[in-house]
């Protein structure tokens, strides 16, 4: 046999060897590495992570951590990590996982209906990194309050109920910014200016949003709503709104998993900021966190000469009004009968 002849039959070995190494090699970088059952999960790489914690954090999830490890380091990734969540799928390469490493998935971020900051920041905190209590210090720091013209009783108004795409590792300060801005958004020169109107700051404007949001779930009903108290509060009335007395005895006793179905006379002459029957004016902050539609009924409220409503017997949620003290008193017997009727107690 020449030289020629073995020359080239060691190219072809030679050859073939690179071919089945490639194909192997291939097979590898693009053949399934996933090991769970779900169609697909997120995982979760915390701030601060370096590359050896992601592969423990990730090892549940990989079949084959030497392939991904190959992968990984072809690609720079154990010198590049990211913080964040990550979408895994069923059947994922390891040249897949890699890549999804590298692009934080954003969280749809939903919150409403939350009666207290605590609530509110317990909320959040299920949803991105940063956990309750360092969110709730963030949104009570005093030098933010300030320089925002909050108090730690009305700063629950600077967060409008909504979906936000926010990355899970955002941080406590930068969640508050965003918030911040979106409060500033939402406030915009027409809606500020439709609240001047009604003789309200915008925080006194959601306040009072707080109460009508709490008084009707209908919320075709709620701009009627928000007529009677700013109807009572041209006249110097007390607001006399029964959802701030509620929130008035949650907050005395510090419990606010109560159900509190009825309130009673006592409970109206009870002394305390958040009681519209002893105290004229809005209370201290929200009662709640109203959202938009409340909001806007109270920027747009009906016209209207009524002073005064109570929940109809007639018209399940929605309520009965009135301009006059007699027609009112008619409606509220009417209800309370009702009510002694169903044997409702506290």
């Amino acid at each position: 046999m020449n030289i020629k002849k073995i020359v080239s039959i060691g190219a072809v070995v030679i050859v073939s060897i690179l071919i089945v190494y490639g194909f192997v090699l291939i097979s590898q970088i693009f053949s399934d590495n996933t090991k769970f059952a779900e169609k697909e999960l997120y995982v979760y790489v915390p701030t601060g992570s370096d590359y050896e914690q992601v592969k423990k954090i990730i090892a549940p999830y990989v079949k084959n951590m030497d392939r991904f490890e190959m992968v990984a380091g072809k690609t720079s990734y154990p010198e590049n990590v990211k913080s964040g969540r990550f979408l895994f799928k069923k059947g994922m390469s390891s040249y897949d996982l890699v890549r999804t490493m590298k692009v934080n998935d954003p969280v749809s971020l939903a919150f409403n209906n939350q009666e207290r900051l605590e609530n509110f920041a317990g909320r959040v905190g299920s949803q991105i990194e940063p956990d309750s209590l360092e969110l709730l210090n963030t949104f009570k720091d005093s030098i933010f309050l300030k320089e925002n013209g909050f108090t730690e009783e009305n700063v629950l108004v600077m967060f409008i109920p909504n979906t936000y795409d926010i990355y899970w590792n955002t941080s406590a300060e930068k969640f508050r910014d965003k918030m911040i801005k979106e409060y500033r958004n939402f406030w915009n020169k027409e809606r500020t200016a439709k609240a001047v109107a009604q003789g309200l700051t915008s925080i006194q404007a959601t306040v009072l949003a707080s109460i009508v949001h709490k008084e009707s779930v209908k919320k075709d009903e709620r701009p009627r709503i928000a007529g009677v108290y700013l109807n009572r509060m041209g006249l110097g009335m007390p607001l006399q709104a029964d959802p701030t007395v509620i929130f008035a005895m949650k907050k005395k006793s510090n419990d606010f998993n109560q159900v509190i179905k009825r309130v009673f006379y006592n409970d109206l002459i009870m002394k305390h900021p958040y009681n519209t029957y002893v105290n004229i004016g809005l209370p201290p902050g929200p009662i709640a966190m109203p959202d938009i539609t409340a909001l806007e009924a109270v920027l747009n409220p009906e016209k209207h000469n009524y002073i005064y409503f109570c929940a109809s017997v007639d018209r399940f949620g929605y309520h009965e009004f009135a301009a006059t003290l007699p027609e009112h008193n008619v409606n509220a017997k009417k209800y309370s009968d009702w009510i002694i009727g169903q044997g409702v107690q506290r």
